[in-house]
């Protein structure tokens, strides 16, 4: 049986963490910033983990992440 190709753009967008959950980062933070606040700027940079309903979609997209 032939191996099943890795989604390149979702290969980009997100991580797999040690204890196996789906990592992202946040929308809304590379443009049109003056308008947004101090504190709501800084929760652009965190990640954020991928919601549990999402999680066997992603495994089908990247079915040898680590």
């Amino acid at each position: 049986m032939p191996k099943i190709k890795t989604n390149r753009a979702a290969a980009k967008r997100f991580k797999r963490t040690g204890g196996g959950k789906w990592v992202r980062r946040r929308a809304f933070g590379r443009h049109l910033l003056t308008d947004k606040s101090r504190k709501r700027k800084r929760s652009y940079q965190s990640v954020e983990v991928v919601h549990p309903t999402d999680r066997v979609r992603l495994t089908r997209l990247m079915p040898y992440a680590a």
